[in-house]
Formats: C-alpha cells, sequence, structure tokens
C-alpha cells in the first residue's frame, strides 16, 4: 500500500501512505512534550546553519586557492574565475577585491565596427605581431546572443586558430546576454582579470555594431574602428556615433572597390574636426587619428596599425591622457555598482 521508511530520531518507521505524517507527529509529541519540539526545532536551526557557514566557508577557501592558482600562472583557475564573473554572483566583490592591487599594468584595446569588417582577423594579426614583440596578450572576443533562444555561437575564435597552442595568447568568448552596447555586461571584469593575470595587452572584440553602440569607449585605452569600403558614403559616415569615439580608423579589406574614397572622406571629415580646435601649444603632445588601410585576411598593413597603437599608447602615457580614461569609467562603475539592490 505504498509504505514509505520515515526516519524518526535517527530510527526508521515504516508507515502507511495515509496519516503518515499525522502518526509521527504523535511519536513525537509522547516523547518529547511540547517543551521538547520546540528544543527540536532550535536544534534543526542550529543544524542549517551550520552547513551554511561551512558552505560559506568552504567557498571562501575555494575562492582563496583560485585565486591564488590564478596569480601563479595557471590558465584553468582563470577560466573559473572568469565563468564566476560572468554568473554575477556574490562570488564577484571577493574576487575584484582581491585582484585591485594587480591592476592597471595591461594596455587594452578595443575593435569595434560594423558586421562583417574583419574584426576577428584583425584581431588574430594583432595578437600575432604582439607575440612577436615579446608581449603577452589576452583576447575577448564577444558575440551577439540570439534574441529568440538566448544562446551564442561564440565562433570569433575560430578565425584565431594559430594561437590555441600559444600559452601566451588567453582567448575568452563571451554572450551579449541581452546587453545592447556592444559588449557583455561582464566584459570589463573579465578584463580585469585578464589584467591581474598578468598580460601586456588585452584585445577586445565587440559584436557587429551601428552607431550608437558605444560601451567599449568606456571599457578600453585605444578604441579601433575598422570599417569597409561597403560602409556608405560620407554623409553616412559622418553621422555615426561610432566614428566620434575612435582613436584609429582602418579601412580593412581595401583591395575592395572604394577603399580610396573611404579613407580619403574620412581624412577629410578628421581634417574639418581639427580645422575647429585650438591649434595646441608647443611640446604639448597631441594625437591626430590616423586612417589606414590594411588586408587583415592577407596580412597586409597589420604592422603598421600594430605601430600606430604602439604610437598612441606612447602618446595617453605622455599626455596623461590614460589616467584620464581610466579614472573616469571606474567613477561610474562604483556608482553604478552602488546602485545595484
Amino acid at each position: 500500500m505504498g509504505h514509505a521508511l520515515t526516519y524518526v530520531f535517527g530510527y526508521p518507521f515504516r508507515t502507511g501512505r495515509l496519516g503518515s505524517m499525522r502518526w509521527v507527529g504523535l511519536v513525537r509529541n509522547v516523547m518529547l512534550g511540547r517543551d521538547g519540539l520546540d528544543r527540536l526545532r532550535l536544534i534543526a536551526r542550529w543544524l542549517n546553519a551550520c552547513r551554511q557557514e561551512e558552505r560559506t566557508t568552504y567557498m571562501a577557501i575555494t575562492l582563496t586557492q583560485l585565486l591564488d592558482k590564478m596569480f601563479a600562472g595557471d590558465e584553468v583557475a582563470l577560466a573559473r574565475l572568469m565563468t564566476l564573473v560572468e554568473r554575477e554572483g556574490r562570488e564577484v566583490g571577493p574576487i575584484l577585491e582581491a585582484i585591485a592591487p594587480r591592476l592597471g599594468k595591461a594596455f587594452t584595446v578595443g575593435i569595434t565596427g560594423p558586421p562583417g569588417a574583419g574584426k576577428s582577423s584583425v584581431v588574430d594579426r594583432l595578437a600575432a605581431l604582439m607575440r612577436k614583440a615579446g608581449k603577452t596578450v589576452g583576447v575577448v572576443a564577444v558575440d551577439p546572443s540570439s534574441p529568440f533562444t538566448g544562446g551564442a555561437l561564440l565562433g570569433d575564435r575560430i578565425r584565431m586558430t594559430q594561437h590555441y597552442l600559444d600559452k601566451g595568447v588567453f582567448i575568452r568568448s563571451m554572450a551579449t546576454r541581452g546587453s545592447h552596447g556592444g559588449l557583455s555586461r561582464a566584459t570589463k571584469d573579465v578584463t580585469k582579470l585578464l589584467d591581474a593575470f598578468g598580460r601586456d595587452y588585452v584585445l577586445i572584440e565587440t559584436v557587429g555594431v551601428g552607431q550608437t553602440e558605444l560601451d567599449v569607449m568606456g571599457a578600453t585605452d585605444t578604441v579601433l574602428v575598422t570599417i569597409v569600403p561597403e560602409a556608405g558614403d560620407g554623409v553616412q559616415v559622418m553621422k555615426a556615433g561610432l566614428m566620434e569615439i575612435a582613436d584609429i580608423f582602418v579601412v580593412n579589406k581595401a583591395d575592395r572597390d572604394g577603399a580610396n574614397r573611404m579613407q580619403t572622406e574620412l581624412t577629410l571629415m578628421l581634417d574639418l574636426k581639427y580645422s575647429n580646435l585650438p591649434h595646441p601649444e608647443p611640446g604639448q603632445p597631441f594625437w591626430r587619428i590616423p586612417v589606414l588601410q590594411a588586408q587583415a585576411l592577407n596580412n597586409i598593413g597589420m604592422t603598421e596599425l600594430f605601430e600606430a597603437l604602439e604610437q598612441h599608447h606612447q602618446y595617453l602615457g605622455e599626455s596623461g591622457e590614460l589616467q584620464r580614461r581610466r579614472f573616469i569609467p571606474r567613477r561610474l562603475s562604483l556608482h553604478r555598482d552602488a546602485q545595484r539592490p
């Protein structure tokens, strides 16, 4: 008749389906009385509190071990910490607090542009040049999440197969998970982990963006905007908000028709911008946004692009702009965290 095995004070009682709990309650009342039941409830609460404290202690020990392993160069520990950060659980605060003293050494570069502009190929070639220069590289590749299924292909790393066995290159794919600024919500925190891990460069590839997805500006030191000859005419270029955040322009796939025209229109647009700015004082660092041509797939023009990144890095350091760019996003991040429920 559907008997069940019930434990009362450590002793098994086989009871029927009907009235079993009432019978067990009666036994408890007879054996303990009302005061005994109150004591039993207190014991149960104490045991639950002990279990919760044990779980919290275990989590703290595990988190400390993961951080120690990551600081020692363990990539598996780094990947697990990234997963915890992406989940946006209660571990995020202790993780960011632990890595804070190790931040600020990596040079972060954001690669953004419309879909099909060859961003992944540009990242792949830049990472190879950085490794050739003896630098370590971290790559954060953000792919769009499907608005219907919520899934993401995470296929940007397919174009980076030459780095799979290179310990000096760490690639992390992420999904936007509903974020509309071109990056995932956890991208900045993952970038901090790569910085604390000791990477010299961190390359952040955004999803294919349009005119207003500008989150990359607050997450990186240098913004590289990649466009293609088919990006539109001069009017389309001038009205795109994406063009206002670029530190370097690169016309990729320059073997196609219209590459020279696109480069000329961008140069004229920048000349118009600089004509309305006050002239810098003699000896004061000044950065004029370059417009370069490249064919990333054929590795043409990538050396010049890497040199432009290095020059911009030097300019940021000499002018003090680097500290300003890192300070303002940090304040906004603290303000946002303070408003979280």
